[in-house]
């Protein structure tokens, strides 16, 4: 009887998975979960990432942070769960734009290898970019305040003990800045956000896509390893295109008005032409190697996971 139960139970579980409503949640679902796991391992990397962006804010010489150091200075303030300060954010943010990009690109892929099949076609590497630039794109623009709130809990122990706005939580950041700056100021950095996001799934999703295809084609790999060899590429790809909007998009997220009022950047375009002419053109991919270790491993986790839960609910 027991042996009896747990087979209907499997069979309804089966039958609720392949609903229409869950056929298309899926992807979001099993997307948002994946880049949860993925932030998780490596939000101290991020965290060291952004230290060493706002470093040397507006000067073009002075000390350069290396991950070493920043993680000593860190280490040195007795808090070693510091490094994992804003992970109520990043955990937000994933769950909000990787369930969306994920589940966008996944759906805008089903949709174009459908009209490749019905023409007799295979899906390439345009399609592939187009859907990746897209995916990347909106969802980029949905998880804009979760991303905003990350940056600024980071950022809030460079600042003087007085001026520390210590958030509790990500929602208490949230509201906070919502409460002082204005509900409008949660999109603060929107545009490299954005466009760092379409860099970003332009080298991770559509590389690893085609890497993928690429190797299954030209190797006898397993498909793990396949998996695991599309998804480093794919991070470096990422890692490359992305790093100047993500360098943009910490420093404009990052500012407040000073006592004038004023902010340090009118915006993107400005915040470029002032850390090129300020600080110099290779400020911009200052940290790479700080940069490629958190998006490759967070990449290849995020794929490698979403991958095993698409199998498991196929």
């Amino acid at each position: 009887m027991m042996g009896t139960a747990k087979s209907d139970s499997a069979v309804v579980a089966n039958d609720f998975l392949h609903t229409p409503f869950m056929r298309a949640a899926l992807p979001f679902i099993n997307g948002g979960i994946s880049g949860m796991v993925a932030t998780t391992v490596v939000q101290p990397v991020d965290m060291i990432k952004v230290r060493i962006q706002l470093a040397g804010e507006g000067k073009a010489g002075g000390p350069k942070p290396t991950p070493l150091s920043v993680t000593r200075e860190i280490l040195a303030s007795g808090k070693a769960l510091d490094l994992y300060t804003g992970l109520s954010a990043g955990l937000l943010r994933q769950a909000v734009y990787t369930t969306a990009r994920l589940g966008f690109f996944d759906t805008f892929m089903s949709a174009l290898s459908s009209r490749a099949k019905a023409n007799g076609n295979q899906v390439g590497f345009t399609e592939r970019a187009t859907a990746g630039l897209a995916a990347g794109g909106l969802a980029a623009m949905i998880g804009n305040p979760a991303d905003l709130a990350l940056i600024r809990m980071q950022s809030d122990g460079l600042k003087p003990v007085a001026e520390r706005k210590n958030y509790k939580s990500v929602i208490d950041a949230l509201t906070s800045i919502a409460r002082s700056e204005g509900v409008g100021a949660l999109w603060a950095g929107a545009a490299p956000t954005v466009v760092r996001a379409m860099a970003l799934n332009f080298g991770q999703l559509a590389f690893f896509s085609e890497a993928k295809a690429q190797l299954k084609k030209h190797t006898d790999w397993s498909a793990n390893t396949q998996t695991l060899s599309a998804s480093a590429i794919a991070g470096f790809f990422a890692s490359f295109f992305s790093l100047p909007f993500d360098f943009v998009k910490t420093r404009l997220q990052k500012q407040q008005r000073g006592p004038d009022g004023k902010l340090p950047y009118n915006g993107m375009a400005d915040c470029f032409a002032k850390v090129a002419r300020q600080e110099g053109l290779f400020r911009f991919y200052r940290g790479f190697g700080t940069y490629y270790v958190r998006i490759a491993p967070h990449a290849m986790v995020t794929l490698i996971v979403a991958d095993y839960l698409a199998w498991l609910t196929k």
